[in-house]
């Protein structure tokens, strides 16, 4: 059975931060609780619980919520009012449709001083003759049962008539509690009926299984494994057709039985699915032959795109917009390139090798795409553009040929049109050591023309 756990009520308690001690309303309404625990000792400070429609039996462990003014136990399988003496702030209380044909159980509700509102509505007790009077009479607090309001002369009627009535309802308890007791009996049948049938259907399987007919498969693999899951399909049809057009009374037992039932066969088809993913071969990415394939299937848009000014390969892939980046995995290899999107991969050959070890891959932030940046393995050289500068020799007769090696000393630069910094005096400076970046200095620049005219030209250098 499923009971109220720490991680479901710090989910649900999202609201408050996560934190639990000082709640103060809850909601565990539709988790399939079938037992109500650890409440009483976790969130002492409650005020409001709802808990309609779980495969509640019981009311239980609620009794030390001194704080608590509003329960909600709507849709579930309670039988009897109990254990609610301790909730001294109660004032409302929701038992629709419910289980109750214990009447005389709301006896136990006299100690809520405050209790204002009831709802009994949808249980088989409120078929009662004199139901309406009985709680009236029995719970003097009450100003509302059923959404409706109780008025002053009601309840005098009511209590002028109240030990007939009282007798009545305690007639109809002891009919209805027999009822009860042949209903599941019948619920204890049945269950063993289906635990029959269930031990039959597993022995028959491994009849189909035997080594006989495993010999008979192997001769007949395709056509018996048809065979095989026609079989299943039309016992499963046939098992569903029986569970839901067999009349059953509704009962406590019926619903959990119903519930247990749908969830059986909810895992059943996860395990098929499941099952038939992992048969499903695997996506071939790469032959046997060691060809790569160019493979899609996220089905996704891309385009590939050849940047030649800086000589790299770009792909544009348009993964969905909202999709974590954690479930992407890129793997770049010299002449292919794979995308993992949800595990499903996307695979493409690229026309020119790369560097795998110098790509990068990012995500754009206005459309989510991914765009992965390849640098072509072999580098291309593009010729370099001629920069046309101020520059004349000092001795006009140097022969082409030495050109190349004529020193720095023999330039002559117009500080006006550039600022380079003086590396003539990078080393003769010391003090200059340990300062950081050079800066520029156009006045000592000119000073270092007026020295270059004071040296003397050596032919021989």
């Amino acid at each position: 059975f499923l009971s109220v756990t720490e991680d479901l009520v710090r989910r649900r308690a999202e609201h408050n931060d996560g934190e639990i001690f000082s709640l103060e309303e809850i909601s565990l309404h539709q988790q399939e609780i079938e037992k109500l625990e650890h409440l009483d000792k976790w969130c002492r400070d409650l005020k409001i619980l709802y808990l309609q429609n779980n495969l509640i039996p019981k009311i239980e462990n609620v009794g030390k919520l001194k704080k608590l003014e509003y329960l909600n136990v709507a849709l579930n399988n309670i039988e009897r009012i109990e254990n609610l003496e301790g909730c001294e702030d109660l004032k409302k209380l929701d038992l629709t449709a419910n289980f109750i044909g214990e009447l005389s159980s709301i006896e136990t509700l006299k100690y809520n001083i405050h209790l204002t509102e009831l709802f009994l509505v949808g249980n088989p007790c409120t078929e009662f003759e004199g139901y309406r009077q009985y709680v009236v009479a029995t719970l003097h607090q009450l100003k509302c049962l059923d959404s409706k309001g109780i008025e002053r002369s009601e309840r005098i009627q009511a209590l002028q008539n109240y030990p007939e009535v009282k007798q009545k309802i305690r007639e109809q308890e002891q009919a209805y509690l027999l009822k009860r007791a042949r209903e599941k009996e019948e619920a204890q049948r049945r269950m063993k009926e289906r635990k029959d049938r269930k031990e039959n259907q597993i022995k028959s399987k491994l009849e189909f299984d035997s080594p006989d007919s495993l010999q008979s498969k192997e001769n007949h693999q395709a056509e018996g494994d048809r065979e095989q899951e026609a079989w299943r399909t039309v016992e499963n049809d046939e098992e569903d057709r029986r569970f839901w057009e067999e009349p059953t009374p509704y009962t406590p037992e019926s619903r959990l039985e119903t519930h247990r039932y749908i969830e059986e066969k909810r895992r059943a088809k996860d395990n098929i699915r499941e099952s038939r993913k992992r048969e499903k071969p695997p996506q071939t990415l790469v032959t046997a032959d060691g060809k790569v394939l160019n493979v899609n299937v996220p089905k996704l848009n891309f385009s590939l795109k050849d940047d030649e000014v800086n000589n790299q390969i770009i792909l544009d892939l348009a993964v969905y917009r909202h999709l974590d980046t954690s479930l992407l995995d890129v793997n770049v290899q010299p002449t292919y390139i794979r995308v993992l999107v949800k595990g499903k991969p996307f695979q493409l050959v690229l026309p020119e090798e790369v560097q795998p070890d110098s790509s990068s891959a990012k995500r754009s932030q206005t459309t989510g795409h991914l765009v992965v940046s390849m640098p072509k393995a072999k580098e291309i050289i593009l010729a370099k553009q001629k920069v046309s500068t101020s520059v004349k020799y000092s001795d006009c007769n140097t022969p082409q040929k030495n050109a190349r090696s004529v020193q720095v000393e023999k330039l002559e630069v117009d500080p006006s049109k550039y600022s380079f910094p003086d590396v003539t005096k990078i080393i003769q400076e010391k003090d200059r050591i340990g300062q950081g970046p050079i800066r520029l200095q156009p006045e000592k620049i000119r000073e270092t023309k007026k020295s270059y005219d004071e040296l003397e030209n050596d032919e021989d250098v």
